[in-house]
């Protein structure tokens, strides 16, 4: 017998039971417990409990708002397209992103969207969240010769200014170090979290420098500060020469030895930028180097520095074995480019018109499919062995 049917059961013989005499409550008993196979004094306590009536809320609570297909349909869409980013993120990219969707979205809907909170966003995603996942090796080589030329950074930077950037190397390599490979030159300027990468074919000195005067050339401001770890694709005398004997010297410096968190945003955005997207297979194909380059210095930089936010530190404060960290608001690049006072009026008035002319959905649409082209060249690498990495 079901639980179903036992209660329905309880509820006939009930009233009989209730009224009867001391035989006949006797005899119902004995076939309650037969019937249902319960223990008799738990059916003497179902028996003379009270049956349970339905008490009206005394307050009924608020009807859900965010209920129509289409707002969980452009959350879904626009989470996936940005690589599942966090809820704050979202929020701060819908404003961005809404004017280029082109699906149905009543008005409604718009307005929704312009007003949830994330905490909302958290709300409607966490059903569909376990679905879907996102897609470091060091590999730094100790160039001692220059080290004593080089002064190690202790923050004398003025990490407001746009121009200061910290630079590191990515390596597609796979399982192995062995032969050559592709690696990806990464960037990111400190004060506005401007991002620029380039793919290298090994880690030579003329390849990397060939990638910063490229890097150089598309940032928005001019480079006045260049921090690096110690290895030797960035402590050689051509790199040196680069920064320092120029009209307006770059403050050249390096990390620690063996102290990553020196340079705690480049390292980030390692993960975030390059390695969520391209993955730990190995890159071995010389191809591969083109196809990244015209990726990295057209659909990429753009997608990633115009309309994906990202969050500053901007207090820190220990209380006992607890440490308090404060955010600012989510921003792109783009936006702390232009309200920043050091950035000609010429170079904000070009990014703006380029921004306007620019639609998030076809960049990353167009990103995701070079990726996958460039992907099909590489050597897979099992998931165990990248996750051991």
């Amino acid at each position: 017998m079901s639980n179903a049917a036992k209660r329905e059961y309880l509820q006939a013989i009930r009233p009989r039971y209730l009224a009867g005499s001391k035989f006949l409550k006797r005899a119902i008993l004995d076939e309650f417990c037969r019937v249902c196979d319960y223990n008799r004094k738990y059916a003497i306590r179902l028996l003379r409990a009270s049956p349970r009536t339905k008490h009206k809320a005394s307050r009924a609570g608020r009807r859900p708002i965010y209920t129509h297909p289409a707002l969980m349909t452009f959350l879904k869409h626009l989470w996936r397209s940005s690589n599942l980013v966090c809820s704050k993120r979202l929020k701060a990219m819908i404003p961005l992103w809404l004017p280029h969707y082109e699906g149905p979205l009543p008005a409604l809907v718009k307005h929704q969207l312009q007003t949830i909170s994330p905490a909302t966003i958290d709300r409607l995603l966490s059903p569909i969240r376990h679905r879907y996942t996102k897609r470091g090796l060091a590999t730094t080589k100790p160039g001692s010769l220059l080290k004593k030329h080089i002064p190690i950074k202790t923050n004398q930077w003025d990490e407001h200014i746009p121009g200061f950037l910290e630079a590191d190397t990515v390596a597609h390599c796979g399982n192995s170090m062995a032969g050559m490979f592709a690696f990806t030159l990464n960037m990111i300027d400190i004060a506005t979290g401007w991002t620029e990468q380039r793919a290298l074919w090994g880690k030579g000195e003329r390849g990397v420098l060939s990638a910063i005067e490229s890097i150089e050339h598309d940032l928005p401001f001019p480079i006045r500060g260049f921090d690096c770890d110690n290895g030797s694709e960035f402590l050689n005398w051509p790199l040196l020469k680069y920064f320092v004997h120029r009209k307006q010297p770059v403050q050249y410096t390096r990390s620690r030895e063996y102290h990553k968190n020196d340079n705690a945003h480049v390292e980030g955005k390692n993960w975030t930028i390059v390695r969520q997207y391209l993955g730990y297979d190995r890159f071995d194909d010389p191809r591969i180097t083109s196809a990244l380059n015209e990726l990295y210095t057209h659909e990429w930089r753009l997608l990633m520095n115009f309309f994906f936010p990202s969050v500053k530190l901007i207090a820190k404060q220990r209380i006992k074995s607890k440490i308090i960290k404060r955010h600012d608001s989510p921003q792109t690049p783009l936006q702390r480019v232009l309200q920043s006072s050091h950035v000609s009026p010429e170079t904000k008035q070009h990014l703006g018109e380029l921004y306007e002319q620019l639609n998030p959905f076809h960049l990353q649409n167009n990103v995701s499919r070079k990726i996958n082209r460039t992907l099909r060249l590489a050597t897979p690498v099992s998931p165990l062995t990248s996750k051991a990495i």
